[in-house]
């Protein structure tokens, strides 16, 4: 532990915002980072306690705190703040696939666990040392600086297996399972049925949460390294599943989930209703195209009245990406209740803090509608149309109440209000993963709608086809999709190599 007393002696300090009404006018980073001599101070808040909460995935109250991935945080910390970039990018790179992904996508759910956050006020000086360490921005820095140094060169293999992997999908679990198993040496090769890699990763998340130059770096490093990527090629269409299961010694299924959760109302198949998935994929096709102005058709938010459905991730990604196209106004509703501001009491640290967070896009409809864009405890009950396209639409508010002894979602009588839309698009979550894949290969699915595939091992139920991230778990994080994807791989090296009864 470089400097025992850093988290006593500096702040937290995070990675600053770039101003709205700037950022507002493209699909550039949001973020700017800290300088050298600061970023290392960040670090040396990291107190290399007894028990690092951190870097252990602990489920409690129904909700993970600590790093799925297990990431050596103290020690990569320390590093950084002695310096030592390339011992820290060392260190970072033994659990983390692609530190450059989560250290920009992830909500951090490290930062949640820190020690940090249970000390009280000192009592010799009175900072308030309650703050976690800034481990998301550190780990960025840290990662940013190595492909900077040219510290991240091509790792090759000493030896090839002669062994054959077929991934299908290119997101961050298909990503994580062809990295490590090239490492181990078997040939690897990725299929993706878009014509750019990186499944959620590139479509998904917008340019500015995720530029898309920081995934063909990595994914030109993996293809130096000699993964093979194939695009245009949709495995269970183009692509025959008893192919692959008759060219390839393993194959892994990493298709996410991507079958889109519908609202189940009235005047749902109007025009101007859109998963939110697919609004996200179509406008970041043409950032990537570098088009301008965008061709999205109906899709386009401009100078019209926008609903979003979901006040989860996906919904605040589509309400920033709807400011940037100059939407005329912007409403997203959430049914649950408004969160608190600070924990409840029966929240107590380090379980995961439920209280109010404001976003990116959040941020930037308050800064140009003046009020934040959620109305909470609120649904879609009617939907209007007009020609057969979406014209406004009935909400309702909602409770959960207990009926017959289960909770069940109730409308609260007398509260239907009428909102004008003209384009509402749907961020409410997913139904689990595509079938027609899964029906390829022949693989059960579960009743959640993903495939069944053992836990840990990660084997369905065909031979030597094997399942992880979204399409095995659901609808999940980043970061998850990464750890599934790196303990898929270890499971398919273990069958390989013959070490099945270990």
């Amino acid at each position: 532990m470089g400097k025992p007393n850093g988290f006593i002696q500096y702040t937290r300090i995070e990675n600053d915002w770039i101003d709205p009404k700037i950022r507002l006018k493209n699909f550039e980073e949001m973020h700017v980072l800290l300088n050298d001599e600061d970023r290392r101070k960040q670090a040396s808040r990291c107190m290399n306690c007894g028990v690092p909460m951190c870097q252990s995935a602990i489920k409690l109250a129904g909700m993970v705190t600590g790093c799925p991935l297990h990431n050596f945080i103290p020690e990569w910390n320390d590093a950084l703040y002695k310096g030592q970039y390339d011992m820290a990018a060392w260190r970072l790179l033994k659990t983390s696939s692609f530190p450059e992904f989560t250290g920009r996508v992830c909500p951090a759910l490290c930062e949640k666990a820190c020690n940090c956050i249970s000390m009280e006020k000192d009592y010799s000086n009175g900072k308030d040392i309650k703050d976690p360490v800034t481990i998301h921005d550190n780990e960025l820095y840290i990662i940013e600086k190595a492909f900077e140094s040219g510290y991240m060169k091509p790792q090759f293999p000493k030896v090839r297996s002669g062994k054959k992997i077929a991934v299908v999908g290119s997101g961050p679990a298909g990503l994580a399972v062809a990295d490590l198993l090239n490492r181990r040496g078997h040939c690897v090769t990725v299929f993706e049925r878009e014509g750019h890699v990186g499944g959620l990763l590139m479509y998904g998340i917008p340019n500015m949460k995720l530029d898309k130059k920081i995934i063909d770096r990595r994914v030109d490093l993996m293809k130096a390294e000699g993964v093979e990527f194939v695009v245009n090629v949709n495995v269970g269409v183009d692509k025959k599943a008893d192919e692959l299961l008759e060219e390839f010694d393993a194959v892994a299924l990493c298709c996410g989930a991507k079958k889109a959760r519908k609202l189940n109302v009235a005047g749902e198949d109007s025009m101007g209703i859109y998963p939110a998935v697919d609004f996200l994929t179509a406008v970041t096709k043409e950032v990537v195209k570098g088009a301008q102005p965008f061709s999205l058709g109906d899709m386009d938010p401009r100078d019209k009245h926008v609903i979003i459905v979901g006040g989860g991730d996906t919904g605040n990604d589509c309400t920033g990406t709807c400011v940037r196209l100059a939407a005329a106004n912007v409403v997203a509703l959430e049914m649950m209740p408004k969160p608190p501001v600070e924990r409840a009491e029966n929240n107590p640290w380090p379980q995961w803090p439920k209280v109010l967070k404001t976003d990116y896009g959040q941020m930037e409809v308050i800064a140009t509608q003046g009020e934040d864009p959620r109305v909470y405890k609120t649904t879609i009950k009617e939907i209007y149309q007009k020609d057969g396209h979406v014209t406004g639409v009935k909400t309702v508010q909602v409770e959960f109440k207990n009926v017959d002894g289960q909770r069940k979602l109730c409308e609260i009588e007398g509260s239907e209000k009428e909102l004008k839309a003209d384009l509402i698009l749907v961020a409410a979550g997913f139904l689990g993963a595509e079938e027609y894949t899964a029906k390829a290969f022949g693989t059960e699915m579960t009743q959640r709608g993903t495939v069944a595939a053992d836990e840990g091992k990660y084997k369905t139920s065909v031979e030597k086809v094997f399942a992880c991230g979204d399409m095995r778990r659901g609808q999940s994080l980043v970061v998850w999709a990464i750890a599934e994807g790196r303990e898929c791989a270890r499971e398919i090296d273990r069958f390989l190599m013959g070490y099945t009864n270990l």
